[in-house]
């Protein structure tokens, strides 16, 4: 027997976390009864899985395939979108069904990770693993004054609470560029630590998650992890 959550993030449907919230809002059915949260399946004998009424049915090329992806700007870091922008999904290799470990707003470009791996997406997202994210930053103003630095690294007090302590170094000299490293996920959280010091963010650009770095890959871009890359992102998160 297997959780239906965690089922559906190994075929690749979604994270768990974004699976979680489709079964407590009663989208996700088997055999035609809703499900509740801690359902479980026999794995050899499933039933009929459907997610707002559309039959789930398990992939036919299953394996944990781990992508790096260098995401242009506006392109959405969904596999779908309503509004008909193009996304992640005009990427992805035909015949694969992979998803995002986590997202970059519309504007903001750079590494994107892209995986069937539930577990591993599960283990990044998660906060208690504390895996690093650095983005380059450019932002409007006068640059951060020593004070503000030390205050922006320390943790600022946003709407949703304090931020743990990040990393901030200048990186520029002719305009005001940082690095930022932190190691949570809120949603537009270095935007919004920079709209605390009255800067706003011109550009925003991922360069590194855990030990997987941007490096030279092309706009547009996507390529599988090698072996090295992928134990380094496994043994980030305590995974064989």
């Amino acid at each position: 027997m297997i959780r239906i959550h965690k089922l559906l993030a190994d075929w690749g449907v979604d994270s768990r976390r974004a699976i979680e919230k489709l079964i407590a809002e009663g989208r996700i059915t088997a055999d035609g009864e809703t499900v509740a949260l801690g359902f479980s399946v026999d794995e050899n004998d499933l039933p009929e899985i459907r997610i707002n009424g559309k039959i789930i049915e398990a992939p036919k090329n299953t394996g944990n395939h781990i992508y790096i992806f260098n995401k242009p700007e506006y392109i959405v870091s969904t596999v779908k979108d309503e509004l008909g922008r193009k996304c992640i999904a005009d990427f992805i290799p035909k015949g694969m069904r992979l998803y995002p470990i986590g997202r970059l707003d519309a504007d903001s470009t750079g590494l994107l990770l892209i995986t069937d791996f539930g577990e591993l997406t599960n283990r990044l997202l998660h906060p208690s693993y504390k895996v690093e994210k650095e983005y380059i930053a450019t932002v409007t103003g006068k640059p951060l004054t020593a004070k503000e630095e030390a205050d922006f690294a320390a943790g600022v007090n946003l709407d949703d609470g304090l931020t743990l302590p990040c990393k901030i170094k200048r990186v520029s000299r002719s305009e005001s560029k940082y690095s930022v490293t932190i190691r949570e996920g809120r949603n537009r959280q270095v935007k919004r630590m920079f709209e605390f010091f009255e800067r706003k963010v011109i550009t925003l650009h991922r360069v590194r998650f855990g030990p997987i770095v941007l490096s030279d890959l092309e706009e547009g871009e996507m390529r599988p992890l090698d072996k090295r890359e992928t134990a380094a992102l496994l043994r980030a998160v305590k995974l064989k």
